[in-house]
């Protein structure tokens, strides 16, 4: 809801003249200073969340995030404004990536999918939401035009922090990993999870928690470095997974997705809507298109698979994203070609539906399900960090390079797309149907086939080189 608020908000009439008109580098700090103090409270996130639980660390985050928005919504001044949006991204980093591993977890293999796309589900709900409160305060002919759509964000952020910590059961792996086993038989027993699928859980999550004790056994004799268990993230059973996650939650959002979302009135008024409210409108419009095209997403999350839905959804945004540019880089929006403005609007809102279907999916739960228990929140959380931190790349830079030149954005999204979809190609396996214990498996094979193959090298190398040498 926050996206989808704070671009219209930024270029409100009361807006602007109560904090005053800001150069498009100002316009990019302000949308994008929630993101640092995200990816900031994200790396540590996992830790939380592993020591007190993913349901209490999910609600100390949106009730932070609600504290945020409350300052927000009173802001006298734009430090005081900032600040609030500063408060609100500690929140959010704390819980949205402990938000995927605790679903990820309580969810049988066959319903992954579906259940751990519930909150893009939401996601998509709250813009729609963000850009009709924007839509519908925005005649109010005060600072309340302003104010109020970060005064319901507050009241949503807060009633979520408490419904979390009031309802949500523990994760049953996490206390199996504890060693409190009636206690996760019981939360078993609330999700209504049969005998046969919690048994698989209680034999992986135990087999982990002894590998984690001769994990930590050898550490302490060994190397100083390795006691934390953060950086059980980087050992070598896990730092490939750890990096694939990274570098795609890092890709996700440099997509261009968030550039769409936070300045979609902007990028509206640049291809031709002149009206401030025509831009509103087709904002509203494109955020309904974009929860419509979810909830269908949402029941075909495990039938697409992860593999396909990435690659053939990073094709098809970079072919968006290229056709755009390449538009305004023939200067065809305003020059001759008349329907060129049509068709980079109908091509954002195709981006847009492309990506919700897709890489919105496919990639968030895969960061999270090819983690195994005792690294899944704290390696989650590493990836959520990327994702923030590229995600204020995109906010910053967006506005500056609509400003310099119409086409270099797309030309830059469209290129990373592109990347990532060949990355994808090569280093992905498929995870979409398969027990949490089974994914663990394909990865610890696809480990050692790997070390087997660079030793093997390595002798071939040796036998060539050796009478070289002598």
């Amino acid at each position: 809801m926050d996206t989808g608020i704070i671009g219209p908000v930024t270029v409100m009439k009361s807006y602007v003249s109560q904090f005053g008109s800001e150069s498009p580098t100002i316009h990019g700090l302000i949308v994008s200073s929630i993101l640092i103090p995200a990816a900031i409270s994200s790396f540590f996130a996992g830790r939380v969340a592993d020591v007190l639980g993913r349901p209490r660390a999910i609600a100390i985050g949106a009730l932070i995030f609600g504290l945020g928005a409350a300052m927000e919504a009173g802001a006298v001044r734009l430090a005081m404004f900032v600040v609030g949006r500063c408060i609100e991204g500690a929140g959010e980093g704390l819980y949205l990536g402990t938000l995927v591993v605790y679903i990820c977890e309580i969810s049988p293999p066959n319903k992954r999918g579906p259940l751990t796309t519930g909150p893009q589900l939401c996601i998509t709900l709250g813009l729609m939401v963000g850009y009709f409160a924007c839509y519908g305060t925005a005649k109010i002919d005060s600072s309340l035009s302003w104010r109020a759509p970060f005064i319901i964000l507050a009241c949503v952020s807060m009633t979520f922090s408490a419904a979390s910590l009031l309802w949500l059961v523990p994760s049953p792996r996490w206390l199996i990993l504890r060693g409190r086993q009636s206690e996760a038989a019981a939360a078993w027993d609330v999700l209504g999870v049969g005998h046969a699928e919690r048994e698989k859980a209680e034999v992986q999550s135990g087999t982990e928690a002894t590998a984690s004790q001769v994990h930590s056994t050898t550490a302490a004799t060994d190397s100083p470095a390795t006691k934390s268990g953060f950086l059980d993230v980087f050992a070598r059973d896990v730092r490939t997974r750890t990096g694939l996650a990274v570098f795609m939650m890092g890709m996700q959002q440099l997509s261009g997705i968030d550039g769409v979302l936070y300045y979609a009135p902007l990028l509206f008024q640049q291809a031709g809507l002149a009206s401030s409210q025509a831009a509103f409108l087709a904002s509203g419009v494109s955020a309904i298109v974009i929860f419509s095209v979810t909830i269908p997403a949402l029941f075909l999350a495990d039938k697409w698979g992860r593999r396909h839905s990435t690659i053939f959804g990073g094709i098809g945004i970079s072919i968006t994203m290229f056709l755009i540019g390449g538009l305004y880089a023939g200067n065809a929006v305003h020059g001759t070609f008349g329907a060129g403005r049509w068709v980079v609007i109908v091509s954002i809102y195709i981006f847009a539906v492309i990506y919700c279907i897709s890489w919105a999916i496919g990639i968030k739960i895969y960061a999270a399900e090819i983690q195994p228990q005792r690294t899944r929140a704290s390696a989650t959380s590493l990836a959520h960090g990327s994702n923030w931190v590229a995600n204020f790349l995109v906010a910053l830079a967006t506005p500056i390079l609509l400003s310099r030149s119409g086409f270099a954005a797309y030309f830059l999204f469209g290129g990373c797309t592109l990347l990532t979809a060949i990355v994808c190609a090569a280093f992905m396996p498929e995870t979409k149907g398969k027990p949490l214990d089974e994914i663990e498996d394909i990865f610890r094979f696809r480990s050692s086939g790997s070390r087997s193959l660079g030793r093997s090298i390595r002798k071939a190398v040796g036998r060539i080189t050796g009478p070289l040498a002598a």
